[in-house]
This record gives structure tokens, sequence and C-alpha cells, in this order.
């Protein structure tokens, strides 16, 4: 039986909260005491760096995929069990979507906003159906949540759709809601009446 591979979005700084990395540590923990095993963007700075080497402490294979210009940065994480080098950021993406089985993102910034929406994105066009969450640190999301709820409320998410984003406020509850996890409906999405 092949193992549960999650990927992890998350910032490539440590943010301005204790909290921030605490709740990486205890994820990277979690994940590999659960028996999954961890997908990440490669880095050995911030949250990227701990939910690593927590994961790797826990006893989880990680797989760090990081594009070429970052390598060259000298950002790569040298330790992990897996280190693959492509060479854009959408190949980068591609390859994290294609080997994980689920996506979680922690606090972050634009590019970890920026991999949660695409993989919500791929979710409601039926790409995948896998799924797709937040660990809500201190209320970190709450804006983004305001905002997905207003996007619902102004028709421009279906009611349904917005049960792809799974928000929770620990690692635990995260990693739970993933494994109950059921696909909102994809068909019929799209509003033709304006045509």
């Amino acid at each position: 039986m092949t193992r549960l591979r999650y990927c992890v979005f998350c910032g490539s700084s440590r943010g301005t909260r204790p909290d921030y990395a605490e709740a990486a540590r205890t994820l990277g923990h979690e994940i590999g005491r659960r028996g999954i095993d961890l997908v990440y963007g490669g880095g050995d700075i911030g949250l990227m760096g701990i939910v690593a080497d927590s994961a790797m402490e826990a006893g989880a294979h990680v797989i760090g995929v990081i594009p070429r210009a970052l390598v060259d940065r000298e950002v790569a994480h040298e330790g992990l069990d897996e280190l693959r080098v492509v060479d854009s950021m959408h190949e980068r993406k591609a390859l994290m979507v294609e080997l994980a089985d689920g996506f979680i993102a922690l606090p972050g910034g634009l590019g970890t906003f920026e991999e949660l929406f695409e993989v919500l994105t791929w979710a409601q066009l039926g790409v995948h159906r896998k799924p797709c969450a937040v660990v809500d640190v201190c209320g970190y999301f709450d804006e983004l949540r305001a905002m997905l709820d207003r996007a619902v409320n102004e028709g421009f998410i279906a009611a349904d759709h917005r049960g792809f984003l799974l928000v929770e406020t620990s690692a635990e509850r995260v990693l739970d809601a993933m494994v109950s996890f059921r696909a909102p409906q994809v068909e019929g999405w799209l509003d033709r009446s304006s045509t």
C-alpha cells in the first residue's frame, strides 16, 4: 500500500509571530507521525524549512520541488530525501500537484496564496478531486475566508464550491478533515444566464 503524500504551501519567512513556526513544526511532526509523506517547495528557510525538518524527524519521506533559479540563490534544502529541480515555477506547481494527494497551506505570502488558489481553481474545474486546506493560525486566514464568503454572496463562486477549502485551526484537525473530505460536484458550475 502506498503512503499518502500531502503538499504543504507556506512562507519562506517565519512571519512575526512564534505561533507560525510552532504551527509549521506541529504540522510536519503530525504528518510524519501519521505515516504521511511531505511534498513542498524545497527550501530550507522560513516555515518551509521548519515543516520539512519536523516531518523528516517524525519519519516522513520528504520531497522538495524547487526551480533552478532558487537553487542558485542557495535556498535549497540539501538534507531532503529527494530534491527535484525544475526549470520554472510553473513546472514546480505542476509537479507538486502530480505528486500530492492533497494540499495544506500554512501562513505565507504571495507565493503561498498563488499556489493555494491554483489548486482550488483546478479543483473547481474538475482537474483534481484532492482536498485543499488551510491551518488558520491566529486568525491569519480570516480575511481570506471573508473574501471567499463575499464571492459566494456576490455570485462569483457557487455556494457548494466554497466547500473546496477546508479551514481548521490545528494540524491535527486539518489532517483529520483531509481524510474525510468529499469533493463538491463540479458539473454545471458555469452560469450561462448572462450570455
